[in-house]
């Protein structure tokens, strides 16, 4: 029996974290860090990932108001820039092996132009999915015996096409397709990987766990890291029908990290789409497509620059 419905929802009895060790990006506020802080209390040692020094502070303050012996550390990267991305990882193959790495950085706010990375590459798709392909090409081989890495999926994968020849929108930008293709891509490179580690023979495993519909208006305030305003609280009180708060679409998340009955190239979410408890779903043809995954893992080679060799 599962761990759902053994103790309901939320919050998820986490199986034991002491001694793992974690790397959340984009742990600062939202999802991700409501992953950290869960992860921490449960044991575990936390490396927080963002690119606000600032933000990175006031999160463990937070954590650690809470939980005065949480074992947590910062890390400064900036995923939509592969010079941070680079020497992030090369600090952190310094430390102990990782037993997962959650990939939940990414921009949700997306510009209302076409704005390119200090890479040249459009600054969504760099954010969202380029930076983590960089990180996860330089930890790979750091990763424990057992390693699971965690994508974050959308449902916005469901309601937009994927043109793998157009990923970087020069033709035509709008912002909601920019979200949703990067989205698209993230859960597509998530599957690819998990099909090489498979194909190499590793025991290190790659899922997708997308969090519905989870928005800060019904989330817990946490000074410094989650204060909407009234007026915010109140317009997201009028969807909590289909809504949830932030700390429990991070369940779906810690579910696909840590429990015993998750496994790679599995793709997890809400029990009611947007809303409740982790239940195994189906993703999309496109993203599991493994013709689709070759082209993008050739693409974002050469956006890039990384080569990503799985096995080696």
């Amino acid at each position: 029996m599962s761990r759902v419905a053994r103790r309901g929802w939320y919050p998820l009895e986490l199986p034991p974290q002491a001694g793992k060790r974690y790397l959340v990006t984009g742990a600062n506020a939202g999802l991700g860090f409501f992953t950290a802080a869960r992860l921490a209390a449960a044991g575990a040692h936390v490396v927080l990932s963002g690119r606000s020094p600032e933000r990175l502070e006031a999160a463990m303050a937070a954590i650690r108001g809470a939980r005065p012996e949480a074992s947590i550390e910062p890390i400064v990267i900036d995923q939509a820039s592969l010079d941070s991305v680079r020497a992030g990882a090369a600090r952190l193959r310094h430390r102990p092996a990782f037993d997962g790495v959650v990939t939940n950085a990414g921009m949700v706010h997306t510009p209302g132009e076409r704005l390119e990375s200090p890479d040249g590459n459009e600054l969504v798709l760099a954010t969202n999915v380029l930076g983590h392909f960089a990180l996860l090409a330089g930890l790979l081989p750091h990763l424990a015996p057992g390693a699971r890495v965690v994508a974050l999926g959308s449902l916005s994968s469901r309601l937009s096409t994927f043109r793998v020849d157009e990923l970087q929108l020069e033709r035509g930008y709008d912002f909601w397709r920019a979200y949703a293709q990067s989205k698209i891509a993230t859960q597509v490179f998530a599957f690819e990987l998990d099909r090489r580690l498979r194909a190499a023979g590793s025991s290190v495993s790659s899922l997708v766990a997308h969090p519905g519909y989870s928005i800060s208006g019904r989330t817990p305030r946490v000074p410094g890291v989650n204060e909407p305003s009234a007026g915010s609280r109140f317009a997201d009180a009028l969807q909590a029908a289909w809504a949830q708060g932030k700390h429990r679409g991070a369940e779906i998340t810690l579910h696909a990290l840590t429990a015993p009955e998750a496994h790679g190239g599995q793709f997890w979410g809400p029990r009611w789409t947007t809303k409740g408890d982790p239940t195994l779903q189906t993703p999309t043809r496109t993203s599991t497509d493994p013709a689709i995954g070759a082209r993008f893992w050739a693409f974002a080679e050469a956006a890039t620059g990384a080569t990503f060799t799985v096995g080696a």
